[in-house]
């Protein structure tokens, strides 16, 4: 995929509002990395979540890891520089 399609890409998975807040507590969580189990929003279910968390991993925002029953996710380390350049051209 082009750089141009795939900054398209991590654009439109972010511009779903349930998307945007899991991005946004991944990203800002202590550490550099959550557990899913500390990003879960009351006002959506548990699969509804983890189906955005996917979508977000699809889009290369996010990388994850299984631990025991649990996921841990991260933002992909390339994703807020290519960004920022993206928004400063």
């Amino acid at each position: 995929m082009r750089h141009r399609e795939r900054t398209a890409a991590m654009f439109k998975a972010l511009g779903d509002p349930v998307r945007l807040r899991r991005f946004s507590a991944v990203a800002s969580h202590q550490g550099g990395e959550a557990c899913v189990c500390d990003i879960s929003d009351a006002r959506v279910s548990q699969p509804t979540v983890s189906h955005h968390l996917k979508k977000l991993k699809e889009a290369g925002l996010l990388t994850s890891e299984r631990r025991g029953t649990w996921v841990y996710y991260r933002v992909e380390p390339s994703v807020m520089a290519a960004m920022g350049r993206t928004l400063a051209t």
